[in-house]
């Protein structure tokens, strides 16, 4: 079943689709980003999305360093090729000219190509083949997947690494898959690190690679050597 009576099926999904490709942004299937959109191409962007299918591509830019080394290879030279689509489910508009909107996650998807707009926003044509458990609700009676008291653990010390606060007791009554989505969206890890979790193929291997991350931030708290860096990914 979808996770939301609004989401669509996976035929439904467009071929076409616009991109925002955002520094450190991470959106995943059943999570939320509010967005603050203020630039002319993005504003149509939101126009045109609000009038058809109501969904945008948040994909995430390259590293320099990695754009050097592969871009030759890649549809898009300029940003990952994996990145996942989220349906408008809020929106505001300001007095001074901005939109702030709401996306829920939907379904990962990769780039094939990238086709020319008439807008000012960039868009991509997209398959969507071997993402369709995105769509789905994951079922409340699945098996454990989560260490949840020692993610707590790592937790602890790897929020006080970075000055950051939570609220435990909702970390402990929270879904795993609520859990390892919102940790995975918010946690301040690199950008290779972030798309690591975006591209891990099951939500249990998403939880594996981010208590991999935690345990080698909290062993490395100058961050010299990510987990991606030492080839976990």
């Amino acid at each position: 079943m979808p996770r939301r009576h609004f989401d669509p099926a996976p035929e439904a999904l467009p071929r076409l689709l616009p991109i925002f490709p955002l520094p450190g942004a991470l959106l995943l299937p059943g999570g939320k980003l509010p967005l603050n959109v203020f630039e002319p191409r993005y504003l149509a962007m939101i126009d045109d999305a609000l009038r058809t299918h109501r969904m945008i591509g948040m994909i995430t830019p390259l590293p320099d360093e990695v754009r050097e080394e592969e871009a030759p290879h890649r549809p898009v030279a300029d940003t990952y090729v994996i990145g996942c689509a989220g349906r408008l489910v809020g929106f505001n508009e300001t007095d001074d000219g901005r939109y702030v909107v709401s996306l829920a996650g939907l379904s990962r998807f990769r780039v094939v190509e990238e086709v020319a707009s008439t807008r000012g926003y960039r868009q991509v044509a997209t398959d969507w083949t071997g993402f369709e458990a995105d769509l789905e609700a994951y079922p409340e009676d699945a098996p454990s997947i989560l260490d949840r008291d020692r993610l707590i653990v790592l937790l602890k010390q790897f929020f006080q690494n970075h000055n950051m606060s939570a609220e435990w007791d909702a970390f402990r009554e929270a879904t795993e898959e609520t859990l390892i989505t919102v940790l995975s969206m918010s946690c301040p890890f690199s950008v290779p690190e972030k798309q690591a979790l975006l591209e891990a193929a099951t939500l249990a291997k998403r939880a594996e690679t981010l208590m991999t991350m935690l345990e080698f931030a909290v062993a490395d708290p100058a961050g010299l050597v990510g987990a991606v860096g030492r080839g976990v990914a």
